[in-house]
């Protein structure tokens, strides 16, 4: 068993004025990233605990994906206690929570020793600055005070350095929207969306945020008429002591209505821009925005049509709906003008502590013992659904939603040989930073698309595609879906953008899916080259899922994050790692080689070095099976295999 690193994180004083749990957790997905926590647990500890409360621990503690750790936690304290009491759980769990804690040592108090780590890192919370994060990754911060600045240089920084790669005569582009006398151009901001589950059920940043809209409508001030507003808050109760402290009404009247309880836009789900606004950004290839309160903005997640999303408190959000872009700088520059022609600044109307605290005191524990006591009332819709029974699923040949997925054809009972991996073709070779998202798309898709043309031929209308996410029962769609982000660039096939590859063997440039069932008639495996950080962001199954429904049988990458590498060993798809930090770009590969994976065996090894070999290279690599049981899977061709294998030998 591998035992993970501990890494201690240490916070000391308190926030600032004006700051917020958001700008915290932004600052500590980038000081991780930097640090590299992949596949250790980080525990936040030091005196910064006292003053910083629950929600906004958890706001921390929610975001270890992006900062890529197994977990961040931390320490049982009086306010946990406070929480649990503030939330309507019972008094007898509070104490026992209580009593436990402080038998097993796990009770911290302002004496409590600080542990013993194997890496240290320190923060002072007085030094946290407003924030945004982007346009690409949740640990590019950008400082609001040098946002505008930042995203000029973005728009003509290389696509290698997550920038735009703009020409200067393509930076002043705009496009005329009809009958509004405005007009669309980089940077403006066309989805607003606060959302995700942890900032959208922290009563400070909500509260900040209505209060925010509250003094916007009191000074006459409206979002721009191209920006998509919405709210998708984490809970119910949200909306409650929204409800109870009057400020639902001003964020309704901002256009921030309560869209659905759950994941929005944050995972994808921002639905479909107006075909205005759609048909002005592909006129003038304009590179327009999305500011959400959201946990990640990886490319082509929020929405097909916009490039550059950024992260930020939820009143952040509503100020950028306010000003319409982020070409601008905040601090400056006003978000509008009153009735009376006076400039409207973003001090003028951002609420103070005191403001925040004392519309706090509208939540009460009562709306959390309400709102979860009639959980399964709240959808009456879903519980009239007429629901099968039984003990075995009846699948539906003709459905489009779930279909029995092709996991154990050819399944037997004994165990094939690990062998090599001969002359294997390369389907797709990308860059750094490839996530989840790249690999597997959760939001909408077109209607020329393979998993779009799928829908079609079986008479499904566009509007009713809905999103891969919600079709992720049905392999067929996934299957196609994979590396289907319109963002993907696939150096396999240079001057495309999107699920596109080449197929090796005749030159033709195809979809990636169709490409995958050539090399399937032919008989031959494929692998993917990928650089560091391959596989971050979401969880994502259906990243290696898919992975393996294309016939990939082995993945190289410079470094991999945790839970894709798992998940790749799960499907019985091999994960091989570069040696040294060196990349498919210093050996000079090209992706046209034929590639083999020499010593593989039924004696495989945790860690072991293996060969690849690349035409006439042969390239040293590490295998990434990194315990006995994952070579177990693997062996067996993954876990789902495993466990029927198991079963059925029990039965």
């Amino acid at each position: 068993m591998l035992i993970p690193e501990v890494v201690g994180f240490r916070l000391l004083g308190q926030l600032r004025e004006g700051v917020t749990a958001t700008d915290l957790v932004l600052r500590i997905v980038e000081m991780l990233r930097q640090k590299g926590v992949v596949e250790k647990f980080v525990e936040f500890f030091g005196t910064g605990l006292s003053a910083l409360p629950l929600a906004d621990r958890a706001t921390v503690a929610n975001m270890a994906p992006e900062y890529g750790a197994t977990m961040g936690f931390f320490p049982i304290d009086s306010e946990t206690l406070n929480y649990l009491r503030n939330t309507g759980r019972p008094e007898e769990l509070v104490q026992r929570v209580e009593i436990y804690s402080k038998e097993q040592g796990l009770f911290r108090t302002e004496s409590t020793p600080d542990p013993e780590y194997s890496d240290l890192l320190e923060l002072n919370l007085e030094s946290v600055e407003p924030a945004l994060a982007g346009p690409k990754r949740p640990q590019d911060r950008v400082p609001l005070n040098s946002m505008q600045s930042t995203w000029k240089k973005t728009l003509q920084a290389p696509m290698k350095d997550r920038g735009f790669e703009l020409e200067s005569s393509q930076l002043e582009s705009s496009v005329n929207l009809k009958g509004t006398g405005a007009s669309l151009k980089h940077g403006s901001v066309v989805i607003a969306a606060i959302t995700s589950c942890t900032n959208t059920s922290n009563p400070s940043v909500m509260m900040a945020a209505g209060l925010l809209a509250k003094k916007a409508v009191e000074r006459g001030l409206r979002p721009k008429n191209w920006v998509k507003t919405s709210l998708g808050p984490g809970s119910r109760v949200v909306t409650d002591y929204l409800d109870a402290a009057g400020l639902s009404q001003p964020l309704e009247e901002l256009g921030f209505h309560t869209v659905g309880y759950g994941c929005t836009t944050c995972i994808g789900n921002s639905g479909p821009l107006d075909d205005e606004i759609v048909n002005a950004i592909q006129e003038g290839s304009l590179v327009t925005t999305s500011v959400l309160s959201g946990n990640r903005n990886f490319e082509g997640r929020i929405s097909p049509h916009v490039k550059a999303n950024y992260l930020a408190s939820p009143p952040l959000v509503v100020a950028y709906s306010l000003a319409g872009t982020v070409d601008i700088d905040l601090n400056s520059e006003p978000l509008g003008s009153d009735p009376n022609g006076n400039e409207v600044f973003l001090k003028d109307i951002w609420p103070s502590s005191e403001e925040i605290a004392s519309v706090q005191n509208q939540i009460r524990r009562e709306m959390y013992q309400q709102e979860y006591g009639r959980a399964d009332q709240h959808s009456p819709l879903w519980n009239t659904i007429d629901a099968p029974s039984g003990s075995v699923y009846e699948w539906d040949d003709d459905s489009t939603y779930i279909q029995n997925p092709p996991f154990f054809q050819g399944m037997s009972m004994e165990l094939n040989e690990i062998q090599d991996i001969n002359s294997a073709r390369v389907l797709v070779k990308v860059g750094d930073s490839v996530t989840t998202d790249h690999i597997s798309p959760a939001g909408a898709f077109a209607q020329d698309t393979p998993a779009g043309k799928y829908l079609r031929e079986r008479g499904v209308e566009q509007k009713d595609f809905n999103s891969y996410g919600s079709r992720r029962g049905n392999d067929r769609i996934m299957t196609r879906g994979t590396f289907a982000n319109v963002r993907l660039r696939n150096q396999i096939a240079p001057e495309t953008e999107g699920g596109f590859t080449r197929h090796l063997d005749s030159g033709e440039e195809m979809s990636i899916y169709e490409a995958s069932l050539r090399y399937r008639e032919s008989g031959t495996p494929l692998i993917v080259l990928a650089g560091k950080e391959y596989g971050s962001g979401s969880s994502r199954d259906w990243a290696a899922k898919g992975t393996f429904l294309l016939g990939v049988k082995a993945v190289v990458a410079t470094s991999y994050e945790r839970i894709h590498r798992s998940n790749l060993v799960g499907m019985g798809v091999l994960p091989l790692q570069f040696i040294d930090g060196a990349t498919h770009e210093s050996l000079g590969l090209s992706g046209e080689e034929s590639y083999s994976v020499i010593g593989l065996s039924d004696s495989i090894q945790p860690g072991q070095e293996l060969i690849l070999k690349a035409d006439g290279k042969e390239i040293p690599v590490l295998c990434r099976l990194d315990t006995p049981v994952e070579i177990e899977y693997y062996r067996n061709g993954g876990i789902l295999h495993t466990v029927l294998r198991n079963f059925l030998k029990q039965n």
